[in-house]
């Protein structure tokens, strides 16, 4: 076959057109003297052309040959190769798809007979023929290769197509379990004593036990023990244990011959703490008692298939009717939720998008969805009650629990990542799920699966196509039969019941089934386009409602907002159309009451939620925020109608941040959430406190403009104070202000007075008048004198009293002092008046610092609310916002003067330039940091979930939950939540009595 140099042979083309990748190597194995009888038969060439990777499949070929035991032996192997092609097939497909049987042929060159016989009964073989496979192993290196033997034969059929996925899946379970039960022999044959002591039955869990095995997978097993009649139970157990353990090693253990596959018993009762094996009575005593949902939906698999099967029956029988009454146990939906939220982040980064397994619309999303299914309906229909997944998808569909064509799409979809995950783990017989990145095994793989032309592509395209099925796969399984059920459009088609809908919606976090169907029904029924777009959208919602603390209130929510806004035509479009809408909205309806509230007093921002143009859930600074209302006010009859139109834009503008807030802290499918928490705690704070200005100073002008037309008779300006003017306002916070005037030219101080008082006197009324929109409620308690004192002062007032008579708690809430609102030039003034009090030169009397010390030490003892738990109060608490903020007050008010960087309104600013001074050390600045922002957070969860403004973590679960899931926790881990406050907590605790109390 050799050509003249500078051209390439006939053959080199050839191999090129079968699918050689190296076709110069491939003619030098052809040229070998292996193949010199057949290197010129087509017949060779084409099967060599139709193998997954033709080259992988001649190099087997020729060291298949070489190892054969002489002449003769080789020439039988390449006679039967060429005129048997059934031979021809499966040998040279198996060669084709894995190097690791090729190997195996190798060390073991007369194995390839294995392949010969070609009659019914070896086309589907069960656990007695493997049985017959392995009989003559004796020891466990005899047993690896008599499994290696089996496994030829199955792998033959499955890359022949003689096999489909599903079948070759239950024949890997059965030669597992052929495999089991000679292990057990060989360990009892070791040891007769502990045979005949006691009666031990294996259990086959997982893949094994639902019949569905892949290649390389760990076996997993429960063993059950019970003494043989006369025995000691003690002494039985350790039998038996002994037996177990000896079987176990060897499966796992590897020799020569490599391993078969780990037995993995942590699915029993305690995991790797409890003990091996059990009596029947200490498993169902376990069960009854300490299981978790996770091991109840574990034990749909469980199937005996080694040692005592008649005891293994039993415990079966003993365990299915606890199976079934699962979903009636007390947290079964918070243990479902955690289960339903993919836990990725424990794959590596570099993996998630490769995960066949458990990446986003992987196997086990198909798997996970299937169980729930027969967890919830299995107790009333027996027909679900498969532990193979496939059968019970089908049952499923039969029952009308799924649809039938999305349980026909999924059943597609799952045949196709098994069957990829079978080539995968075939080519080495090495456990694994990741779809390889290498073009070469890419195009091995695509070719193993019949996708011949441009292979990788094709491969790549298919296996996105059925991964995005999955990936919608609880909105088809879960959520579109219950919408048949109550929409009834299709007559003669299996629906489910109304008992039925009703499990599945308790099952899914829904305390109120019969209301949620009730909506369900009202939004669904009928044949208007408005029914028909929203039966597409409420799978998908009735989803994301679940995914939350209260699922109730989000689907109810949403009837509300679809009952306001039904009959406008781009409401259904914008959710339809638009990708982020219905998620964000969905997610901002089931989060708690303060953004469901805003939304129902103008259901018409739901359009913020869009993509569109309105700016979304950006949130909008100061500047066109006033500009918007002041423009309003300005076309506004009166102050009661400029008023209401800013308390109005307030309302919106209090939407759009706690919707982005929510969002940001949820998370959605296409973003993560947010991960610097203090980024959202800025985020709201300073929107908030934006808008309040923004509020204040429309407000003003309309009272100004009522009552005295373009000018008032005094200049007049607004100070914000305390989180007002430290740009931290929560949703629930008052608008802590001092008001100053200053007589204009020519006007007498009683007149000025007057106006003044009747400005602030008319804001106040005009800002908490009953309406749709929230009052805006002013505090001026922080001005000189308190209550006592006068509501409003000039300038020249506030100078003589702060010189006069100022106290140091006085000096010391000016620190936040900042203009919001009113004559700026004013303001300034009064700003600079008061920078000698809180930035006093020379630093703070050590008088004035035992003071602070001891308002802060009585504010700790007085102020906290009776029967509160102090370690839980963000506010007031041990290491709560009093404690990072007082600290860091100290430190302005003592080295403001000499560290300009100091002199800002806001904590975490003064904090970051405490620690660039070097006034404190970084750790501890970070330890106070994240305690302020934690507490914060807390504060503002506790106002979205309740509607109202609280200190302290809410008592009732639900709402507890809700708070939970927007710090980031997920269904269940409530106690990890209130734990880790309590940690944070602490450690600002302690870096605060350092600084504050012990310092000089």
């Amino acid at each position: 076959m050799t050509s003249a140099p500078g051209r390439r042979s006939s053959t080199f083309t050839r191999l090129l057109r079968h699918g050689f990748t190296d076709p110069s190597g491939a003619e030098r194995l052809l040229d070998g003297p292996e193949l010199t009888p057949v290197r010129s038969d087509p017949v060779l060439l084409d099967a060599l052309g139709a193998t997954a990777d033709p080259d992988l499949a001649l190099l087997g070929l020729v060291r298949l040959l070489e190892a054969q035991d002489g002449a003769t032996a080789r020439r039988e192997l390449l006679d039967t190769l060429v005129a048997a092609k059934p031979l021809r097939d499966r040998l040279l497909g198996v060669l084709g798809a894995s190097a690791a049987l090729a190997e195996h042929l190798a060390r073991h060159p007369s194995d390839w007979q294995a392949l010969v016989t070609y009659e019914p009964r070896d086309l589907h073989p069960g656990i007695e023929e493997f049985e017959r496979g392995l009989a003559g192993a004796t020891d466990p290196v005899s047993l690896r290769v008599a499994y290696r033997r089996c496994l030829l034969s199955i792998a033959a059929r499955d890359v022949c197509g003689t096999s489909e996925v599903s079948q070759t899946a239950a024949e890997l379970a059965d030669l597992a379990t052929a495999t089991l039960r000679a292990a057990l022999a060989l360990a009892g044959d070791a040891a007769p004593g502990d045979a005949a002591l006691c009666r031990l039955a294996v259990i086959a869990m997982g893949k094994c036990g639902g019949h569905e095995l892949n290649y390389v997978s760990d076996v997993d097993v429960i063993f059950v023990g019970e003494a043989a009649d006369g025995a000691d139970e003690d002494k039985a157990l350790r039998a038996a244990t002994r037996l177990a353990s000896h079987m176990m090693r060897i499966c796992s253990e590897t020799t020569v011959e490599g391993s078969i596959w780990p037995v993995d018993a942590n699915l029993r009762p305690e995991g790797r703490n409890g003990p091996l094996v059990r009596t029947l009575a200490s498993h169902l005593a376990y069960y009854q008692r300490w299981a978790k949902t996770w091991e109840f939906q574990a034990l749909l698999k469980a199937r005996p298939v080694a040692g005592d099967l008649a005891l293994g029956e039993e415990y079966v029988a003993a365990l299915q009717p606890l199976v079934w009454q699962a979903a009636e146990r007390e947290n079964f939906v918070a243990d479902v939720q955690k289960m339903r939220r993919r836990v990725v982040e424990t794959i590596p980064a570099a993996e998630v998008d490769r995960q066949l397994k458990l990446g986003p619309g992987g196997l086990r999303d198909v798997e996970f969805a299937v169980q729930l299914l027969q967890l919830v309906h299995g107790r009333a229909d027996a027909s679900l009650r498969s532990g193979t997944t496939l059968d019970a998808l089908k049952a499923l569909a039969a029952g009308g629990y799924v649809g039938r064509a999305d349980a026909a799409q999924l059943d597609d979809a799952y045949r196709f990542l098994r069957s990829l995950e079978h080539r995968i783990q075939l080519h080495r017989l090495r456990r694994t799920h990741l779809v390889p990145e290498d073009e070469t095994d890419l195009r091995r793989l695509g070719r193993s699966l019949e996708l011949r032309t441009d292979p990788v592509a094709t491969l790549n395209r298919e296996w996105k196509r059925h991964a995005s099925a999955v990936r919608r796969l609880h909105e088809k399984l879960f959520y579109r039969p219950l919408l048949d059920a109550v929409a009834a459009l299709a007559p003669g088609e299996s629906r489910l019941s109304a008992e039925a809908a009703r499990e599945r919606l308790v099952a899914l976090g829904y305390e109120d089934p019969a209301a949620a169907l009730r909506h369900l029904e009202a939004l669904a029924s009928g044949v208007s386009r408005k029914a028909a777009i929203q039966r597409t959208l409420l799978p998908v919602l009735l989803g994301w409602f679940a995914d939350s603390a209260d699922p109730d209130a989000g689907l109810l929510n949403f009837r509300k907002v679809s009952d306001a806004l039904g009959k406008t035509p781009w409401y259904l479009r914008l959710l339809r159309d638009e990708g982020a809408a219905a998620e964000n909205l969905a997610r901002v309806l089931s989060a708690g009451r303060l953004a469901p509230d805003l939304l129902m007093r103008a259901p018409e921002a739901v359009a913020l939620l869009g993509d569109g143009d309105g700016g979304g859930l950006t949130t909008r600074s100061r500047a066109p925020l006033e500009q918007e209302i002041l423009a309003a006010v300005g076309r506004a009859d009166n102050a009661v109608q400029g008023v209401t139109a800013a308390r109005g834009v307030r309302r919106r503008e209090l939407f759009r941040t706690s919707a982005a807030d929510i969002v940001g802290s949820y998370g959605t499918e296409s973003q993560l959430a947010v991960a610097d928490q203090g980024a959202l705690v800025d985020l709201v704070g300073g929107a908030v406190s934006d808008l309040t200005a923004a509020t204040l100073a429309g407000t003003l002008r309309a009272v100004v403009r009522q009552g005295w037309g373009a000018m008032l008779p005094t200049r007049f300006a607004i100070i914000g104070m305390g989180r007002f003017g430290g740009h931290e306002l929560g949703y629930g916070s008052d608008a802590d202000v001092l008001f100053v005037h200053e007589p204009r030219d020519g006007v007498g101080e009683r007149e000025a007075s007057e106006a003044a008082n009747k400005v602030v006197a008319e804001m106040r009324r005009l800002l908490q008048i009953p309406s749709a929109d929230p009052p805006l409620l002013i505090d001026a308690d922080l001005r000189p004198e308190g209550r006592s004192g006068p509501l409003v002062r000039t300038l020249k007032s506030y100078e003589a009293y702060y010189r006069r008579w100022s106290l140091v708690w006085e000096r010391h809430a000016l620190l936040r002092a900042e203009h919001v609102a009113g004559d700026e030039d004013l303001g300034r003034r009064f700003l600079d008046m008061i920078d000698p009090l809180r930035y006093p030169a020379g630093g703070l009397e050590e008088d004035a610092v035992r003071e602070i010390r001891r308002l802060k030490a009585r504010m700790e003892s007085e102020r906290l609310p009776r029967g509160a738990d102090p370690k839980l109060h963000a506010k007031l608490g041990p290491g709560g916002l009093s404690d990072v903020e007082w600290t860091v007050q100290l430190l302005q008010l003592r080295h403001g003067a000499e560290e300009p960087r100091l002199r800002t309104t806001r904590t975490r600013q003064a904090l970051a330039a405490a620690r660039e001074a070097g006034l404190l050390r970084e750790e501890d600045a970070g330890i106070l940091d994240e305690a302020w922002v934690l507490a914060t957070r807390v504060r503002n969860a506790v106002m979205l979930v309740r509607g109202r403004a609280g200190d302290t973590f809410p008592t009732v679960p639900r709402e507890l939950g809700a708070v939970g899931r927007y710090l980031g926790y997920g269904p269940g881990h409530a106690g990890d939540m209130l734990d880790a406050y309590r940690r944070t907590a602490r450690r600002a605790r302690g870096v605060m009595e350092e600084l504050f109390y012990g310092g000089s």
